[in-house]
């Protein structure tokens, strides 16, 4: 459910585009797509739901993707870390959500551009944990600045570093590629803007968070954080909820 429900949070984003390079256009000349990451499948069954001509290959280290997929995707259980041994380059490789699974960034990127065919495209879609307002009111006091700032500090310690969004164009430069494209997108915790399209981006990122906190807060604080206790975590979660509720 989780990896469903943020899926449809990028597809909101991105107007129920897959993604904002070039191969996701209808008239994507992509023949070989890799998906690095994918988790249930589900972004590349539907990019070779768009795209039959393309051959799309999925890769996670979780054995999680359904059996029952169109003819042009197929799924390889592999870690990412290890060894990179594709036979043939890719027109485009998708990388989304990976931000604390990767702990060499550098590294991770040059794979990406050692296995892709010349004129080849990488679209990197990550999000910010540090929270923001737009007003400027949110302070490091607050309970949500609390946690951004103790997970950004558990991921360093657990040398899991959280890749800033900043730096993502600099270390794609460095890692060989051109043309680097940057696009930010806002999703807000909860149902609070009047426009439309981001009430509705913010109801589904208030569940998105509520699911994935725990999965995303307890192992790393505990590890990291010597004095810090489940009781402190609860407390910080719910003044965290309280506030963006």
């Amino acid at each position: 459910m989780h990896t469903r429900m943020e899926h449809n949070l990028f597809l909101l984003t991105f107007d129920n585009k897959l993604g904002l390079s070039p191969p996701n256009l209808p008239d994507s000349k992509a023949k070989r797509v890799l998906d690095l990451g994918t988790g249930t499948g589900i972004w590349a069954i539907d990019f070779a739901d768009d795209h039959s001509e393309a051959e799309v290959i999925g890769v996670d280290l979780s054995p999680i993707q359904p059996s029952f997929v169109p003819p042009n995707v197929r799924f390889l259980i592999d870690d990412i870390h290890e060894q990179w041994d594709f036979s043939e380059p890719f027109d485009y490789i998708h990388s989304r959500m990976m931000n604390f699974s990767i702990p060499n960034w550098p590294e991770y990127l040059d794979k990406i551009y050692q296995n892709l065919a010349p004129g080849g495209y990488v679209e990197i879609q990550e999000i910010d944990v540090m929270m923001k307002s737009d007003d400027g009111t949110l302070g490091d006091d607050s309970a949500i600045m609390k946690w951004s700032n103790l997970l950004n500090e558990a991921s360093v310690k657990l040398q899991q570093a959280y890749k800033k969004i900043d730096e993502f164009k600099d270390i794609m430069s460095e890692a060989g590629f051109t043309e680097i494209v940057d696009v930010r997108f806002k999703w807000p915790t909860n149902h609070w803007p009047k426009d439309k399209k981001y009430k509705e981006l913010g109801v589904w990122n208030n569940e998105n968070i509520a699911i994935a906190l725990e999965s995303l807060t307890i192992a790393p604080f505990t590890r990291a954080h010597d004095t810090w206790v489940l009781a402190n975590l609860f407390r910080l979660w719910k003044k965290a909820f309280i506030m963006r509720g």
